[in-house]
């Protein structure tokens, strides 16, 4: 495991926790709605699909090959979505942000933007990343948006790059933000936050 990967990360919206069992309940009422998956990989939207969900994400970290979050409400605890580092390039500084989905009713409350600054920041300024990585369905038009939005750097489409929900072709939009790119990004994430908070 990369050092220091997986801690605590404190915002003033959320807190990012690394993600064990005692998180399974509060998760599985969040993501409990069809539409907070419908873009991704592995639909767990059902108590079966979710227990999937969950101990895969647990195996990984217990490996050391992710780092997933549970993201939580600072104000009352309550388990909003999950995100979690992949693909970790150590010798190269770089790793991957992704499974990343929030219940609906944190989408547009400055939840995600809170969430994607921690994580950034984490990335960038404590584990000395010089590029982090995103990438999402090509059809997915809101999540390419709040991509775009960060503003992390669109680098092109992997055409026929994965099967996904039965047998889905997908095609993969990648975006990528790096360590000279991040101080503007920060500022820019810093500005919406605190339009929330206004």
């Amino acid at each position: 495991m990369w050092e220091g990967l997986a801690e605590r990360l404190d915002g003033r919206l959320v807190v990012l926790e690394p993600l064990t069992r005692a998180h399974a309940e509060g998760l599985f009422a969040a993501a409990s709605d069809p539409e907070v998956w419908r873009w991704t990989t592995a639909p767990a939207y059902e108590r079966e699909s979710f227990e999937r969900w969950l101990e895969e994400a647990l195996a990984n970290a217990g490996e050391g090959t992710e780092a997933p979050f549970a993201i939580l409400l600072r104000e009352s605890g309550e388990p909003v979505g999950s995100s979690r580092y992949l693909t970790l390039r150590p010798e190269h500084r770089g790793l991957e942000i992704g499974h990343t989905w929030h219940a609906r009713r944190a989408w547009g409350s400055g939840v995600n933007v809170e969430a994607k600054m921690l994580l950034l920041q984490h990335a960038f300024e404590d584990l000395g990343c010089m590029r982090v990585e995103f990438k999402t369905d090509a059809l997915n038009e809101r999540a390419r948006g709040a991509l775009a939005a960060l503003p992390a750097r669109f680098e092109g489409v992997f055409r026929k790059h994965m099967l996904v929900r039965g047998g889905t072709l997908r095609d993969s939009a990648y975006y990528a933000i790096t360590d000279d790119e991040w101080p503007a990004v920060k500022a820019n994430l810093l500005r919406r936050l605190s339009a929330k908070s206004s």
